[in-house]
């Protein structure tokens, strides 16, 4: 399994683009496994920089471990560092929400209550002034942090848990334990750079691209229950989608596949 260590971005803006660009490129498929990269001289003239600049970004990929640099023969890829990474369909998200809890650990960074920002507010349908129960947590698989997560869960709901247990035990599986019936969620996933606080927590350089996600789950009775907010490192998760393509005519369409109720995530 390919060795999962935080990447570290070279010094310099225009390293760090080269980096980028040359990274999605290999974990586009792009650059296959095998394949060996253009020159220097090829790459400083393709992306407008110099030499130096192109090999501080080989070099950061070389520490990553996405490519393999041969002295006098230049550097072949070894492709993208996504081994043992996090997939989730987002057809069946809430039941892997769960096994994930279960097959990854957490470390609880913060724990406070509070009155709900404006957004949680919003989301989770509090008034104003209404406080609630906020967590930070970092997940990780086999020991790599992938994940930065913010909770926010209304006071009369967080009561029935306590500091203790959100640090050994899933948020769903306590929800659960409470007497919270889970009848669904909404969600918007955008990108988002990280601050060095998250940065430090997900080992990763400060400034990395990020996806971002933010997830208001109710109850069967349609009320908030909890109001996430997370960041997950790209090199270690990523969101799916299976598609069909339906209808007849000008009206035909890509829609969404939705698994059947109780289908394994």
């Amino acid at each position: 399994m390919r060795d999962h260590a935080a990447p570290r971005l070279p010094e310099g803006g225009k390293s760090r683009r080269v980096y980028l660009l040359l990274r999605d490129e290999i974990a586009g498929g792009h650059l296959p496994e095998g394949a060996m990269l253009p020159g220097e001289q090829r790459l400083a003239d393709r992306h407008g920089v110099s030499r130096v600049t192109v090999r501080r970004a080989l070099d950061a990929l070389a520490r990553d471990g996405m490519i393999e640099k041969r002295g006098g023969a230049g550097s072949v890829v070894r492709g993208p560092a996504t081994a043992g990474a996090i997939a989730a369909d987002m057809t069946t998200l809430i039941p892997q929400i769960v096994a994930m809890g279960r097959q990854t650990t957490a470390r609880l960074l913060s724990f406070a209550y509070g009155p709900a920002p404006h957004p949680v507010a919003e989301g989770l349908g509090l008034r104003e002034g209404d406080r609630v129960q906020t967590a930070v947590r970092v997940r990780s698989a086999e020991g790599v942090p992938f994940s930065h997560l913010t909770t926010n869960v209304p006071e009369n709901i967080a009561q029935n848990y306590s500091e203790s247990d959100l640090a050994t035990t899933p948020l769903f599986a306590l929800l659960e334990r409470g007497g919270v019936v889970i009848g669904g969620a909404r969600q918007s996933v955008t990108a988002a750079l990280a601050a060095p606080d998250v940065a430090d927590a997900l080992g990763v350089a400060t400034g990395s691209a990020l996806l971002s996600l933010t997830r208001v789950v109710q109850d069967a009775d349609g009320g908030g229950v909890e109001y996430l907010s997370a960041l997950y490192r790209p090199d270690m998760f990523r969101l799916e989608m299976a598609l069909a393509r339906v209808g007849k005519g000008a009206a035909r369409h890509w829609e969404p596949v939705i698994a059947p109720v109780g289908a394994a995530p």
